[in-house]
C-alpha cells in the first residue's frame, strides 16, 4: 500500500552570509555634490625658498628673489555611478510562500548582498588604481609579513602622510599571515565604535580592517591607507516599497544609489598597495 508523505515547508529563508560595508573609515565625505553632478578641487603651487639679498635693488622686491605667479589647477570630479534594482513581489506569492517573500526584508538582502558588496569593490578599486605607492608584488608569508607592513608605513613617514588615522585593508588571507607572524603583537582593545565599523585590531598604531578578497582587486596583499585621500561620496541612496501600484497586485520594490569614489592627487602617497605574486595563495581570485 502506497502512503504519501506529508511535505511542510517553514517560514524561514536560507540566507547567505554576507559583510557589511567596511570602507567608511578608509573614505571621507569632505566634498559637497548638493546641486551639482561635478565639483572641481584647485592645486595651488608653491614658492621656492631664496637667499635674502641684503643689498638687492632699491625696490625691495628682487631683495626676496624674482617674484613669480602660484600655479593653480583644478581636479574635475564627475559621478559616474548611477546605479539602480526592482523586483516585484506578488500578494499570492507571498502569502502562499508562509510570508517569506516579503517586500521590506527583501529589500533588506537587496542591499546587504548585492548593493553593499558592489559600492565596496567599486571604491576598494579605486583607492587601489589611485596609490601612490606601488612596489613590486611579493610572496608574502608569516616570515615577512610584518616587514612589508613596516616598509609601507616608512614610504608614507617619508611622504609626510599623517600618522593617526591611517588604516590598513587585509584579505582575511593576509590577516591570518599576520597572526602566524612571531613579530606581530596586535592590540585587540578595541572601542565598540571602532568595532561596529570593522576594526578588528591595531598594529603599530595603524586600525586594521579585515575586508573579503572578493571586494578587493586581484592579487591584493594589502592596502595600507589614510581616509584623507580618497572622498568617497554618496550623492543619492533611495529605496522605496510601493503596495499595489498601479497595474500590479501586490508589493514593487524600486532602489537607486549615486555614488563614486576620487583620489585626490596631491594626497596619492597616502595609498600603499601591496601586490601579491601570480600564483600564491592569497591571489584573491
Amino acid at each position: 500500500m502506497a502512503i504519501e508523505l506529508a511535505t511542510k515547508y517553514l517560514p524561514y529563508v536560507d540566507e547567505l552570509f554576507s559583510t557589511e560595508s567596511r570602507k567608511s573609515l578608509a573614505t571621507n565625505q569632505d566634498f559637497s555634490w548638493t546641486g551639482a553632478h561635478t565639483v572641481k578641487v584647485y592645486s595651488i603651487g608653491t614658492s621656492d625658498m631664496n637667499d635674502y639679498d641684503r643689498n638687492g635693488e632699491v625696490d625691495g622686491l628682487n631683495r626676496y628673489g624674482k617674484p613669480k605667479d602660484l600655479d593653480a589647477t583644478t581636479q574635475e570630479f564627475t559621478l559616474s555611478k548611477d546605479r539602480s534594482f526592482t523586483f516585484i513581489i506578488d500578494r499570492l506569492d507571498k502569502d502562499e510562500t508562509a510570508g517569506a517573500l516579503n517586500g521590506a526584508s527583501a529589500l533588506a538582502r537587496q542591499t546587504r548582498q548585492v548593493s553593499i558588496p558592489e559600492v565596496d569593490a567599486y571604491v576598494y578599486g579605486k583607492i587601489a588604481a589611485g596609490a601612490g605607492h606601488k612596489p613590486a608584488a611579493v610572496e608574502l608569508t608569516p616570515e615577512n609579513i610584518y616587514t612589508e607592513v613596516i616598509k609601507a608605513g616608512n614610504a608614507m613617514d617619508n611622504a609626510e602622510v599623517p600618522e593617526t588615522g591611517r588604516v590598513l585593508l587585509v584579505p582575511p588571507d593576509t590577516y591570518l599571515l599576520m597572526k602566524q607572524c612571531r613579530d606581530i603583537t596586535m592590540e585587540t582593545d578595541i572601542g565598540n565604535d571602532l568595532r561596529l565599523k570593522g576594526v578588528i585590531s591595531n598594529l603599530d598604531g595603524t586600525s586594521v580592517v579585515k575586508v573579503p578578497a572578493a571586494r578587493l582587486p586581484k592579487s591584493t596583499g594589502f592596502i595600507l591607507c589614510h581616509p584623507v585621500a580618497t572622498v568617497a561620496p554618496v550623492k543619492l541612496e533611495s529605496y522605496k516599497v510601493h503596495e499595489d501600484p498601479p497595474g500590479i497586485n501586490g508589493t514593487l520594490v524600486e532602489g537607486r544609489i549615486c555614488y563614486d569614489a576620487f583620489v585626490l592627487k596631491n594626497k596619492a602617497k597616502a595609498i600603499y598597495l601591496q601586490k601579491v605574486k601570480a600564483g600564491t595563495a592569497i591571489e584573491n581570485e
